[in-house]
């Protein structure tokens, strides 16, 4: 078969954090003859190459070069790219993963879209990933249509034939951004630049003892000088004008303005960051016209304002009071309607923990900012209010163990609220529609623990944090509900009270155990039971019954329907007395019939010679205790 892709893994003493790529990489869906991985080793001298060498001897897919160290990845890049037999080539880092259908999946959405470049959807382990690149697919992206610039690592997929056609390699040596050159290059000369977003394709992971390459202290003027070549590139391939100018704003934002504010800046050591302004300094006077600085929010213009004039004294003093900015959010209320989860949730700023308050009824600010740093907050707290309109605060789930983040759709509201002495309170309230079919990307939740969290946007801010705490006394949440083939629980995490999703993980959880005994009954061999859980239609589920009388479990088909009145929902079942051998039997509740995924019943009934009976339903006293010799025995409930 022709390779499909050809993975290229630059490789230097990783040590045990190479097992979860290399795990990820012999994982994928795409069959073995279809692709083939690369690593180039630069010059290890841990136990790697032998590692390297044992993988190679075991799968035919997997090839390895050994070469000196060369300082840096660029090199090792270029090596793997010149050996490449595939029709494209991914770039993986040896400390990061792929999701197991990544290639597969990016593969045929370049086919499909004839891109030179996929970028595939990104997710990160302890580290920021880009976010608004990735809120939807772009199936034709273009630096002038979509944020793509927001992502220059080159951890991407690229047709071979265009490297080829264009002689594109990673400059080589020791260096940084390196990538940055690259992929700018590779965007500005593609014919065609496809995103996919529906699928986390790469997991970036920050070490547990932060050794990433990417991690560490750099020498600012070695760093900005790299930095200008990236800036060369754009200047070789687009003209003067507002497209240049919003590429070079990228730099400007990411790698200057961002540096210089808030915590990022006050935590760094005292001579790195006197040396890492004025560089920084020098690059804007050197390269930036005004027209770059006036696209940006009205706190980042302010920053790169002290960065041009070179006033490092007022750039500290005013970290110091961005240091102090966070969010506040609220949730306000959470049920269940029409088969999703409809969460409406509040946030606003906060300084020193407290309420953020701005002057009311603000007139539009100058647009240049002022020059004392005083005299800035407060034009920043008039641009604010004059824009608060074009706000936004957004609910984004993200899977726990990958950190995979998932948009979901909200209607917002932006309310004024007075706070005394002539200032107000800038609050956001959303309603979001929390569909488990289509969460995670358009597609449904997968099991696992899905944390909420707000994210605001307001007057250049941008503030993540976790959906709660849960109101004082109102810790109120719907019971689990049955969509998409999943049991769905809301709950507050403990001990912050913060809003998370457990979707097929929960067990006492979920109530069943609380089961009223006299409401289950078996009549005429058909089981019915009311169940403490939300569904919104009539829908097929089935229930597995398990007995040390018989080696296998018997599955019978169900329903599960809304209550008419008492809430929940009512499980029925027929139960085939001519699968059930005489004994006793317990009862499990199967949200998808043949599915693995299961949940106790404190339910017994006895088979005897072709009738079926109840023998106990287990009330209050006896939940806890049947429940977990339920989930021992039989590993129900999990």
């Amino acid at each position: 078969m022709p390779v499909k892709v050809s993975v290229i893994v630059p490789v230097y003493n990783p040590g045990r954090y190479i097992e979860d790529c290399v795990g990820s990489l012999l994982r994928q869906s795409l069959p073995d003859d279809e692709y083939e991985v690369i690593f180039v080793d630069d010059g290890s001298t841990d136990d790697t190459p032998a590692r390297l060498d044992a993988l190679a001897a075991e799968h035919s897919h997997v090839h390895v070069f050994h070469q000196e160290n060369s300082g840096w990845s660029g090199k090792p890049r270029n090596v793997g790219i010149d050996a490449a037999k595939g029709e494209y080539v991914m770039f993986v880092d040896n400390d990061d993963y792929l999701g197991d259908q990544a290639l597969e999946r990016m593969y045929e959405y370049g086919v499909a879209n004839a891109a030179d470049v996929v970028v595939g959807k990104m997710a990160g382990k302890n580290r920021g990933v880009p976010v608004e690149l990735f809120r939807r697919n772009h199936p034709r992206a273009t630096v002038a249509n979509a944020p793509l610039i927001d992502s220059l690592t080159p951890h991407k997929m690229l047709r071979k034939a265009f490297l080829d056609r264009t002689n594109l390699r990673f400059p080589e040596g020791r260096r940084r951004l390196e990538d940055h050159v690259f992929v700018t290059e590779a965007y500005l000369r593609a014919e065609n630049v496809s995103v996919l977003s529906d699928y986390v394709c790469y997991y970036h992971v920050r070490r547990d003892d932060a050794s990433n390459a990417g991690f560490q202290r750099f020498d600012p003027a070695g760093y900005f000088g790299n930095l200008r070549e990236a800036l060369d590139v754009v200047e070789r391939y687009t003209e003067p004008g507002p497209l240049r100018d919003r590429l070079y704003r990228r730099w400007l934002r990411n790698e200057m303005v961002e540096r210089l504010r808030g915590k990022r800046l006050l935590t760094a050591p005292e001579d790195f960051r006197k040396d890492l302004f004025q560089e920084i300094h020098k690059v804007v006077v050197e390269r930036f016209g005004p027209e770059v600085a006036a696209g940006l929010p009205a706190t980042q213009r302010y920053v790169a304002k002290l960065a041009e004039q070179g006033r490092y004294g007022h750039t500290l003093a005013f970290a110091e009071w961005e240091a102090a900015i966070g969010v506040k959010s609220v949730p306000e209320r959470v049920e269940w309607q029409d088969g999703a989860l409809r969460i409406v949730f509040s946030a606003q700023l906060a300084l020193h923990g407290e309420p953020m308050t701005f002057p009311a009824g603000a007139e539009a600010p100058g647009a240049e900012p002022p020059e004392s740093v005083r005299d800035a907050i407060d034009w920043l707290g008039a641009e604010a209010v004059t824009r608060f309109g074009k706000s936004s605060l957004d609910l984004v789930f993200k899977e726990r163990s990958s950190a995979a983040p998932h948009f979901q759709p909200v209607r917002v509201d932006h309310e004024t609220v007075p706070a005394g002495d002539g200032r107000v309170r800038l609050v956001l309230r959303s309603t979001a529609v929390v569909d488990p079919a289509t969460a995670a990307g358009d597609t449904p939740l997968t099991a696992g623990l899905w944390d909420a969290v707000a994210r605001l946007r307001l007057a250049g801010w941008t503030k993540e944090v976790r959906l709660g705490p849960a109101p004082k006394g109102e810790r109120s949440l719907p019971p689990a509900g049955v969509a998409a083939g999943h049991v769905v629980l809301p709950y507050w995490t403990e001990p912050h009270r913060n809003l998370s999703l457990d979707v097929d993980k929960a067990a006492k959880r979920l109530g069943l155990a609380r089961i009223a005994k006299d409401q289950v009954t078996v009549v005429d061999g058909r089981l019915s039971a009311p169940l403490p859980l939300y569904v919104p239609a009539a829908t097929e589920v089935a229930v597995r019954l398990t007995s040390p009388a018989s080696p296998t479990p018997v599955e019978v088909p169900g329903t599960l329907a809304p209550r008419p009145s008492g809430g929940g929902s009512l499980l029925t079942a027929a139960l085939s007395t001519g699968l059930l051998a005489d004994g006793v039997w317990r009862a499990a509740f199967v949200p998808v019939p043949g599915a693995s995924a299961r949940h106790g019943l404190p339910i017994e009934l006895r088979s005897r010679s072709g009738r079926v009976e109840l023998v106990r339903a287990a009330g209050p006293g006896l939940a806890g205790r049947v429940a977990r010799k339920v989930r021992g025995l039989f590993g129900a409930g999990r």
